[in-house]
């Protein structure tokens, strides 16, 4: 008879771990949220491109030059990189949403 308890398996011949799960982010939903969903918005009140990023928060992410003149990828990209660093509260009233 077999038993159903589970017996766990460690050192050279474990399984390596489930890897850690990311979760999705909507960032265009976000972007509908910030800026009414426009990527190249600059309406000169410090933030800038479709995810409202402050010039210091996006040179700081691996941007180059301004988020407004870059592409929704380039945009995205950077975002993921303030996603890992900040959490998705970089974004406080919209972060939810995406």
């Amino acid at each position: 008879m077999l038993s159903s308890r589970s017996v766990a398996v460690t050192g050279p011949d474990a399984p390596p771990p489930a890897p850690i799960r990311a979760y999705s982010v909507n960032w265009d939903a976000i972007a509908q949220c910030e800026s009414g969903g426009n990527w190249g918005i600059n309406t000169g009140n410090g933030f800038s491109g479709g995810l409202q990023f402050t010039s210091s928060t996006w040179h700081a992410n691996g941007g180059s030059g301004s988020p407004a003149s870059a592409s929704r990828e380039e945009q995205i990209r950077v975002a993921e990189n303030v996603l890992h660093s900040q959490g998705i509260h970089a974004w406080p009233v919209c972060g939810r949403r995406g």
